[in-house]
């Protein structure tokens, strides 16, 4: 049964989802298409490059996706609170560049421009503009409804191309967020379209390892968002922990060494009170094992009541953690 998305997102409070978009009419979004033997890969370009655009338009900061053969994975952190913070300038032109005007599939640079004033004379206008600018539909709308319409073109079809609603997930502590980002970043790795972290192309451990490689020093700081521009809190943990926690990871996800865990887990564990048979669980069970939110059993109760509810699916995998924990 399907629940409004708004008790789920507060439109007034800064918070990390992991958001999750699937493609309908067995068609596939990225890859070579078993069915009919046509490669749509440059299609996770469309994808990567629109996602990574957006985060400069709206108050979003990405820290993990990754873009599969028929489906898109974000974790993000929305904050509403930031946009109202911007100049009406930089919301008009925010907009504009949202919703260009163009002629002819080209930018017309005077139209964009009186596009902008005309959002700076109308006040409502602008407030609307400011609202839809800090919220998460708004975002996945305008990451899906592009590459739909742009896919179609390429399909000579009509009718949707994505599922009518994207799956959404609360992220509730920092362990909840770092799970659910090695979850994301592990993606290819358990669907066996790569071998290697470095190898799993359009997805955000890619941009980070290539980043560090760039710059060796950026291994030192402490991992905050995908896009260079935000001004989020960094999580706590250096870039080069989570990319060593990634890694261990990814020797517990593989397919041919299931359950295989190896006695020198990153330290990050530890500080999480996490082990590893605990972090493997919590990793592999994002999708299977929560539902609407992920975190601890009592953040999960917390987040019930919150929005009127007496359970989340996932309350009763996170009380077994701790018991596992405790012994």
């Amino acid at each position: 049964m399907t629940s409004a998305r708004s008790q789920l997102v507060d439109p007034g409070s800064p918070g990390f989802y992991h958001c999750i978009s699937r493609c309908v009419r067995r068609a596939w979004l990225c890859g070579v298409d078993p069915y009919n033997g046509v490669s749509y890969e440059h299609r996770r370009g469309w994808v990567e490059a629109r996602l990574l655009e957006l985060a400069e338009i709206f108050a979003v900061d990405v820290f993990a996706y990754a873009v599969m053969s028929n489906h898109v994975h974000v974790v993000l952190r929305l904050d509403p609170v930031a946009s109202s913070g911007w100049t009406d300038e930089d919301v008009a032109r925010r907009w504009v560049r949202l919703f260009p005007v163009t002629v002819t599939g080209e930018r017309d640079e005077a139209a964009c421009g009186m596009k902008e004033q005309a959002i700076l004379g109308s006040p409502q206008r602008l407030a609307t503009c400011r609202e839809r600018l800090g919220s998460l539909s708004w975002f996945m709308k305008s990451l899906n409804e592009p590459i739909a319409r742009r896919a179609n073109r390429e399909d000579a079809c009509t009718g949707r191309f994505w599922e009518g609603r994207y799956t959404c997930q609360a992220l509730l502590d920092d362990a909840a967020v770092l799970s659910c980002m090695s979850y994301v970043d592990l993606n290819p790795i358990r669907a066996g379209m790569a071998e290697t972290l470095e190898s799993s192309l359009h997805t955000s451990a890619v941009q980070r390892i290539g980043a560090v490689q760039s710059n060796p020093k950026s291994a030192s700081r402490p991992l905050t968002a995908i896009n260079a521009s935000s001004s989020t809190e960094p999580l706590a943990l250096r870039i080069q922990d989570y990319l060593e926690l990634i890694d261990w990871t990814a020797r517990l996800v593989r397919a041919d060494k299931r359950g295989h865990l190896d006695a020198s887990e990153p330290e990050i564990l530890r500080k999480l009170g996490l082990n590893p048979r605990q972090w493997q669980a919590q990793v592999l069970g994002t999708e299977q094992r929560y539902w609407r939110a992920i975190g601890t059993a009592r953040s999960l109760i917390e987040k019930a009541a919150a929005i009127g509810q007496s359970w989340l699916k996932g309350i009763g995998s996170a009380q077994l953690l701790m018991r596992s924990h405790a012994t």
